[in-house]
């Protein structure tokens, strides 16, 4: 039966618009049909016996008999042939049930009328047999009517209404007025209980036919499927479903022991299959029992429900149940684990993981203290990769990089990805500062190697922050993360590409910077900073042909604060944009006052030109202040190129609207893509002092450097300015590679207003350079506490800048020149220095022999003593 057929059938039986079984059942009709020859055989018989009891014979033809016997017999034709022609039945179609009981009525009319017709014409001796022939027929043909008992009753009803028809005498009168009544009332009796028999039987077949669409679909569906078991627990029955699940053979599966086919001897689910086992034995009902399939190609998971069950004696015949197929379920289950735990670009572990498994690292396994040392590393020069090359490179390398890392720490730690191109590194028992240092240096070198990722050669590098826990005492997992994020902020301050050990130093150093943060948001709010001007000279003339805006601050405790420590704590906390408009307005204002030749320089940091607002900001200015438009020149860094969100060319347009103009600076240490020169309204190109320094120097390929920027400078039609010009052979150099503007100490430092407009008013603004003849070595500027020992005792220092031959250290007070020492710069790492000259706390050392930068930004701080005397007098 179909949906759609189970579906009708069921709105009959609750409407109650279903024909009534005992009168309009066609099935029971059909049965009718198939054995009315009997019945057509049985009334023949009848007839002839009548005929022959009666004396009948063809001299004294008995019309009425005749005309019934010829009409009787006709009509059992008709009833027999819808039984075996799908045409007629076609062709009467509902009309088929009710025309066929008429048709059976007038049949059994027509015989009893036509026996009773000779038995009343015929002779009295006849009565007795026609009576008993009429009896004979009757019965046979109520019991082929049994199928449909209120047939019977029309039969019964016919025959007394043929006898009726066909009788004159009292005796068939009296004998169908009571036969009549009592075939009535059993009649009625008996439709009555058949009629809600197969009431019931019909609503019992529609409830199975429900339960059988509803397993079948529940089966289709590969939610679940049923099995049974014979009472030695081999399969007698499994879904085809689950058959075909496992790519097995149906005909291998049937018969053998249901325990074998769920896991194998030996494999992860034998406890399963003793749970199973235990089950079956102790006749118990089991639930949701997880096993593993062990006839499958692939590997597949099931969940088990079963049951005993027994026969009608009470004997048990096996077990049967339903099952579920729990694969699926278990990859998805295995995938979510795999994103909760791992970084789905690199595979490797991710933040919260890597953190869970440094937190078991710190403990062991008794909750003790453990040792245990962590790395954090950053990539250098990755966000270059993916600015320039796309994030899809960038993602191609971080996979090549997590390889790398993962194959140079090996089986000592566990690595994890915390985001971007940051990664940590957990290494339980490690606190060997050589053996780490060995770790870290392995690390650098093999991330530092070039990458060949889509045809492109890319070369990045890594900075490593170390932070140690020695197992001696409790050690939180995120006050180690944070002093190994100090230390990695260290190693990046210190040039990267190097590694450091965390040192309280650090500590100071990062609640120093917060200090700095709240009191520069203090100093911007009162009032508290100020403005330098060092002036740019025209190389030809000598002149000057501007000034750049510096942004100073006098700490009134502090003092002066260099801008090296203030602007990056501005960038950072985002107080660059309040910083970077105020010192544009007051430049703006000052220079207004000067001379209409002269220009101001005023530097842009990369968050404020994103500022959509910005050209706003400018227009706004220069209205206040009144300055010319063209005298205005923003310096902006290639930096500004690499954020894709933020449309440059359409900010450039908007300020060449205005009338400023623009400078490129510090080129040559960014990215340098000659696009963007190409692209952008740039009128001058500020060569970096990290190429003016040395430059002069012999074997410097600074000159070739500054040079070929110039000449492209010409072709664009811009102007250089070299800053960082301090001596004169510098100067010399920079002169005869052509720049055209000069910016350095050799001109001047930064003065303040007043200075510089007082510089304004000599002779046509002519300034003579000032400075040493040579240039001296390359220095590094250094925050770090070291050891100074001399007669035996050992004083604090704070080294403020290094360079291979020499340091400037704070700390030691009025040194006589020629004053010997040995420095502790590092762990392991002590000179010889002699004291050349000295200013208060500050001291000027020359090495007595040079040193190597590499291994001094390696290495960690020396430890010393405390309780220092608070000054040194030789």
């Amino acid at each position: 039966m179909s949906w759609q057929m189970f579906g009708q059938k069921q709105s009959e039986l609750a409407t109650g618009d279903a024909p009534a079984p005992a009168v309009l059942s066609a099935r029971s009709l059909l049965a009718i049909c198939a054995l009315w020859p009997v019945v057509m055989g049985v009334r023949t018989v009848a007839m002839l016996l009548t005929a022959a009891a009666t004396g009948f014979s063809l001299a004294s033809l008995n019309l009425p008999f005749v005309l019934a016997a010829a009409l009787s017999i006709l009509i059992d034709l008709v009833i027999f042939l819808p039984g075996r022609s799908d045409a007629i039945r076609k062709i009467l179609g509902d009309s088929f049930p009710p025309m066929l009981s008429a048709i059976v009525c007038m049949s059994t009319v027509c015989f009893s009328f036509a026996v009773v017709s000779l038995v009343a014409h015929g002779q009295e001796a006849g009565v007795l047999i026609g009576m008993m022939a009429l009896l004979g027929a009757l019965l046979p043909t109520l019991a082929v009517m049994v199928p449909h008992r209120m047939l019977m009753f029309f039969a019964c009803m016919s025959t007394g209404l043929g006898v009726l028809l066909a009788a004159w005498d009292l005796r068939f009168a009296v004998g169908t007025l009571v036969f009549l009544p009592a075939m009535l009332l059993i009649a009625l009796i008996r439709g009555k209980d058949d009629r809600d028999e197969e009431a019931a039987l019909d609503l019992q077949k529609l409830n199975n036919e429900r339960a059988r669409c509803l397993l079948s679909d529940y089966e289709k569906s590969g939610r679940g499927w049923f099995w049974e078991t014979d009472r030695q627990g081999r399969i007698v029955y499994i879904s085809a479903e689950a058959v075909t699940a496992i790519q097995a053979d149906p005909a291998t599966i049937i018969g053998q022991p249901l325990s074998s086919v769920i896991c194998s001897p030996g494999a992860d689910g034998g406890g399963s299959e003793r749970t199973f086992n235990f089950h079956f034995s102790a006749r118990t009902a089991f639930s949701d029992l997880a096993v593993r399939v062990a006839q499958s190609e692939e590997e597949r998971a099931w969940s088990l429900s079963g049951a005993p069950f027994y026969n009608e004696f009470g004997q048990f015949v096996g077990f049967r149940g339903h099952g579920t197929d729990l694969t699926e379920v278990k990859r998805s289950h295995e995938a979510v684990t795999q994103l909760a735990r791992y970084d789905n670009l690199t595979g490797l572990a991710n933040r919260l993981y890597i953190k869970e498994l440094f937190e078991k690292a710190l403990v062991g396994h008794r909750g003790e203290p453990s040792p245990c040392s962590l790395f954090l590393l950053d990539l250098d020069r990755f966000k270059q990769v993916n600015d320039t090359l796309g994030h899809p490179i960038g993602d191609a390398l971080l996979k090549q990089v997590s390889e790398r890392l993962k194959r140079t720490i090996g089986d000592s730690g566990e690595v994890g990805r915390l985001g971007g191109d940051e990664f940590q590194v957990v290494l339980p028992g490690i606190i060997s500062e050589d053996r780490l240092a060995d770790i870290a240096r392995s690390v650098i070198i093999n991330l530092s190697h070039p990458y060949m990722v889509e045809g492109n050669q890319i070369v990045i590098g890594a900075s490593v922050g170390i932070a140690i826990a020695d197992g001696r005492t409790h050690s939180g997992a995120e006050t180690l993360i944070r002093n190994a994020d100090l230390a990695l902020y260290s190693a990046k301050e210190n040039g990267r590409g190097i590694w450091k050990f965390y040192s309280e130093d650090m500590h100071k150093v990062a609640h120093e910077r917060r200090a700095l943060e709240g009191e520069l948001r203090a100093a911007l709010q009162a009032g508290g900073m100020s403005i330098a001007y060092q002036p740019v000279v025209n190389v030809a003339t000598e002149t000057i042909s501007g000034f750049e805006a510096l942004a100073r601050w006098n700490h009134p405790v502090r003092g002066p604060i260099s801008p090296g420590v203030f602007v990056p704590i501005a960038e950072e906390s985002g107080l660059i944009m309040q910083l970077g408009e105020w010192v544009l307005r007051t430049a703006c204002a000052d220079a207004a006052t000067w001379p209409r030749s002269v220009r101001i320089a005023v530097n842009v940091s990369p968050m404020q030109f994103a500022d959509p607002a910005f050209p706003s900001i400018v227009l706004n200015a220069l209205a206040q202040s009144g300055l010319e438009p063209e005298r205005l020149e923003l310096e902006i860094t290639e930096s500004v190129f690499l954020d894709d969100k933020l449309d440059a060319t359409r900010i450039f347009e908007r300020l060449k609207g205005i009338g400023v103009r623009l400078a490129l600076d510090d080129f040559g240490t960014g990215y340098s893509a000659l696009g963007y020169l190409r692209s952008a309204p740039f009128d001058k190109i500020k060569i970096d002092q990290s190429f003016v320094r040395g430059a002069s120097q012999s074997g410097s390929a600074n000159s070739a450097i500054i040079r070929s920027i110039v000449s492209l400078a010409e072709a664009l039609n811009m102007e250089t300015t070299a800053e960082g010009a301090e001596t004169i052979d510098e100067l010399e150099l920079i002169r005869s590679l052509g720049c055209s503007h000069v910016q350095g100490y050799i001109y001047g430092k930064p003065v303040g207003l007043a200075e510089a407009t007082q510089r304004l008013a000599g002779v046509e603004n002519h300034v003579e350079p000032v400075g040493h003849k040579r240039s001296r070595e390359t220095r590094y500027k250094v925050l770090r506490t070291i050891g100074i020992y001399h007669d035996g005792y050992c004083y604090p220092a704070r080294i403020k800048n290094i360079s291979p031959g020499g340091a400037l250290i704070e700390g030691l007070w009025d040194v006589p020149p020629g004053t010997e020492f040995e420095i502790a710069l590092g762990a392991n790492l002590k000179v010889r220095a002699v004291a050349r000259w000295s200013v208060e706390d500050r001291c000027g050392l020359q090495f007595t022999a040079p040193i190597s930068l590499e291994r001094f930004r390696q290495s960690s701080p020396p430890q010393i003593a405390t309780g220092y005397p608070e000054q040194m007098r030789a």
